[in-house]
C-alpha cells in the first residue's frame, strides 16, 4: 500500500495547469494580513495580485486574518477600514490626502471610527463577487453566497447572503455546531487530515468523532 502523502501547502499554484487557482499563505506578503494554510483564491485574470486588488484600503493597523482551508471565489473583496470618511461636516471629500497646504488640515482624519481587524475563520467559503466590510467577524464553517455585501458578522457555520447579507440558516443544529467546533478537524495534524479526507468532506458529525478518537490515540 503507498503511503499517504499531504498536499504541500508552501506551493502556490496548488492545482497542474490551474494558474488560476493560488495558495493564498505562499502569496501574502504584508504583515497587516495574515492567512492559514490551504487557504486559496481563484481569478481567472491575476490571482497573484490578491494584495492589491482584493485587500482595499488597508494602511493599517487593523489586520486582516483569514483562516485555514477557506475558498475565495473570484472577485472576493475585503474593504478595509482605511475606506473610511468624515461624515459630520457637510462635505466628506478627504481634501488633506490631496497634499498642498490642505494637508495642513490632517488632523481631521484621524481618529475616525475603526472597526478592528478583520477576521475570518476556519473552512469558509466565499461565492463569486463578495465583498466583506470592516471589521466584520466570519465564523468557522460558514458559507457567503455570491454576490453578498457582509457588513456584520456571521456566526459558526451559518449561511448568509443578500446586500447587506442576513444569515438565511444555519448548517448544523446548535448541539452539532458545538461538537464540531470542538473537534476543529483543522487543527489536526496534516497526516490526520490526510488520513480523513473521505469523512472530513462527507461524512456525519459522529464519523468525525471517530476520526478525532483515532487521532488522539495515535492511529489512523
Amino acid at each position: 500500500m503507498q503511503p499517504l502523502v499531504p498536499a504541500d501547502p508552501s506551493v502556490l499554484h496548488p492545482m497542474p495547469g490551474q494558474p488560476r487557482v493560488v495558495l493564498l499563505r505562499p502569496l501574502v506578503a504584508s504583515p497587516l494580513i495574515e492567512v492559514g494554510e490551504f487557504s486559496y483564491y481563484d481569478d481567472p485574470d491575476d490571482p497573484t495580485a490578491f494584495e492589491t486588488r482584493n485587500v482595499l484600503y488597508h494602511y493599517g493597523p487593523e489586520k486582516l486574518v483569514i483562516g485555514r482551508f477557506c475558498a475565495l471565489g473570484t472577485g472576493v473583496r475585503f474593504i478595509m477600514n482605511g475606506a473610511n470618511h468624515r461624515m459630520d461636516g457637510p462635505s466628506t471629500f478627504p481634501f488633506p490626502t490631496m497634499g498642498g497646504s490642505w494637508s495642513d488640515h490632517f488632523d481631521l482624519l484621524t481618529g475616525l471610527p475603526n472597526r478592528g481587524d478583520t477576521v475570518v475563520g476556519n473552512d469558509v467559503w466565499f461565492g463569486h463577487g463578495v465583498t466583506v466590510m470592516p471589521g466584520v467577524r466570519i465564523g468557522h464553517g460558514a458559507i457567503i453566497a455570491t454576490g453578498s455585501v457582509v457588513t456584520s458578522d456571521v456566526p459558526d457555520y451559518g449561511i448568509a447572503g443578500g446586500n447587506p447579507a442576513r444569515l438565511i440558516r444555519t448548517r448544523f443544529s446548535p448541539e452539532d455546531v458545538a461538537r464540531l467546533l470542538a473537534l476543529a478537524w483543522w487543527d489536526w495534524p496534516v497526516e490526520h487530515i490526510t488520513a480523513h479526507v473521505r469523512t472530513i468532506m462527507s461524512g456525519s458529525v459522529a464519523d468525525l468523532e471517530a476520526a478525532a478518537a483515532a487521532v488522539a490515540g495515535g492511529g489512523e
